[in-house]
């Protein structure tokens, strides 16, 4: 059953359903259904949709029309399901019943279902006095042709409804006809949604009898609106209505058995088909997270981005504390000299519970492609050991703050040296948002992820990490109050393409907020 679609699934149980109802009904339920349709707006959620099923098929069984909503706000599942004025209530909740079995196709979407004898709608939204929409079409019968007497005779009584029908609790039934040796007597039926009001009523009846006119020569033609349906025939399919609206105790039971199977088969149902959803965006998840990480990994080996983890536990001398340059937020930093005599700087990551070793890989492959002057370069990285590292090149210079904050070599920075490093790091920011093919958003800017080259030149780090890592809470106890402020509006232009992260990024206060603690 693992595969079964939610569509074949509800099919089985329309048929199951059909083999329990013994023919009772005096008339014709008119249960046929002329049109499915499936929207694009997800309802919220199982039990909403349910209740909203529930509510309904009791106040369909009580009076043949139901309206209601289950949840609050974002939340809400609204439904309508009405019967045509035709109908007998016992007629009613069986055409009912063929609606509530297959409509849930739609879930976890919108939908709205059209029978000959009723029909139903399930939304995320309050559409009650709704008439007119997109979706409104005309459907005709294309089995026969029919001439001109018919067709003057099926225009008289489609006028007739429509007239009658706003000023008749939104229901006409008519039909025209000449004596002759030819049947050419044009059946009609009007039926507007009770929850639309008489002009509303009279103006949904307008457009769709004018749109079901267009199938004419064609015997029969049916209008599906959004507000009300309209059917033409040569054929009688009204229902004689009834005075009294009792019924035998057969039928009685009949109904109750229905509504009970009903009720069970929609629960079963969106009960499986929940289940089934979830599960198998389990499945994907897995499968796609597993192949996301062979891949990654193949680009990175080919990329020569990929470390062994040996090779870098050497480089740093098992990760001695006499080679450690600093910690952060997102982990701690080393010194480490490789075989060939580079030097590079190793960073022992802090993952948090949600991570992963595909998000890992992703953020690498996304970082190594960003070069940039004012960007600190990534070598590389390791996820094969007992924890990850990350590959960059070395700076001696180390952070901006071990500058900014010592008395002896805050001398080396004066004010024009520290002016090209507010301007290369601002650079680098307008790199990351403008520039590359994935935007990044730093999130973290402060002098200790402003690292400097030999020549004191500004290069940006730990971008692209603040996505996916938890930052250390403590390290904001101490450096909040140094971030480097600049102008936004004078580095980054106020296009649209500017969002409110990226502007955020850059602080909304002037130069002279940019504090420098000098001697």
């Amino acid at each position: 059953m693992e595969g079964a679609t939610p569509s074949v699934l509800c099919s089985l149980f329309v048929i199951m359903l059909i083999l329990l109802i013994p023919d009772t009904s005096v008339a014709e339920p008119r249960s046929q259904i002329i049109q499915l349709i499936r929207g694009n707006r997800l309802t919220a959620s199982v039990p909403n949709f349910v209740g909203t099923m529930e509510t309904l098929s009791e106040q369909v069984r009580a009076r043949g029309y139901g309206v209601a909503v289950t949840g609050t706000r974002r939340d809400a599942t609204y439904g309508i399901s009405q019967c045509y004025g035709d109908l007998s209530l016992l007629d009613c909740v069986l055409c009912f019943s063929e609606a509530r079995t297959v409509l849930p196709q739609c879930f976890p979407y919108n939908g709205r279902i059209y029978l000959d004898g009723c029909f139903m709608r399930v939304e995320n939204y309050m559409f009650y006095d709704q008439y007119l929409g997109p979706e409104d079409m005309h459907v005709c019968g294309n089995r026969t042709t029919k001439g001109t007497l018919f067709q003057q005779n099926a225009r008289q009584a489609i006028q007739q409804a429509v007239v009658n029908a706003p000023t008749n609790n939104g229901t006409a039934r008519a039909q025209a006809s000449v004596p002759g040796p030819s049947n050419e007597t044009a059946y009609v039926l009007a039926n507007c949604w009770k929850t639309l009001s008489a002009n509303s009523c009279a103006a949904c009846l307008q457009n769709a009898s004018a749109s079901m006119l267009g199938c004419l020569p064609w015997s029969e033609g049916r209008a599906l609106y959004t507000g009300c349906f309209m059917r033409y025939s040569d054929t009688n399919f009204l229902n004689a209505i009834s005075a009294s609206g009792g019924s035998s105790s057969r039928g009685k039971v009949v109904v109750i058995v229905i509504v009970v199977v009903s009720s069970v088969v929609v629960l079963g149902a969106a009960a499986f088909v929940g289940f089934s959803i979830w599960k198998n965006k389990q499945i994907q998840k897995k499968r796609k997270g597993a192949n996301d990480v062979k891949k990654l990994v193949k680009i990175l080996d080919q990329n020569n981005l990929n470390f062994k983890y040996s090779t870098l536990d050497k480089a740093t001398g098992s990760f001695d504390e006499a080679n450690k340059l600093g910690q952060g937020g997102f982990g701690t930093v080393y010194k480490g000299v490789l075989a060939d005599g580079r030097e590079i700087a190793v960073k022992r990551l802090f993952f948090n519970n949600k991570h992963t070793a595909a998000d890992f890989y992703n953020e690498v492959n996304i970082i190594s492609s960003v070069q940039h002057k004012n960007l600190t370069r990534l070598l590389g990285c390791s996820c094969s050991g007992t924890e990850n590292l990350l590959v960059y090149e070395f700076l001696p210079n180390q952070s901006l703050d071990r500058f900014i904050f010592d008395p002896i070599k805050g001398k080396a920075l004066n004010w024009k040296k520290r002016f090209e490093i507010i301007i290369g790091t601002a650079e680098g920011l307008v790199y990351l948002h403008e520039n590359t093919e994935t935007r990044i958003i730093h999130r973290d800017i402060k002098a200790s992820n402003i690292l400097l080259d030999s020549r004191l030149r500004a290069k940006i780090a730990d971008f692209g990490l603040a996505r996916s890592f938890q930052e250390d809470k403590e390290s904001h106890k101490h450096c909040h109050c140094w971030h480097i402020r600049i102008y936004g509006s004078r580095i980054l232009s106020t296009r649209s393409a500017n969002r409110k992260s990226r502007r955020l990024q850059l602080w909304s206060s002037s130069t002279r907020d940019c504090y420098w603690k000098t001697k």
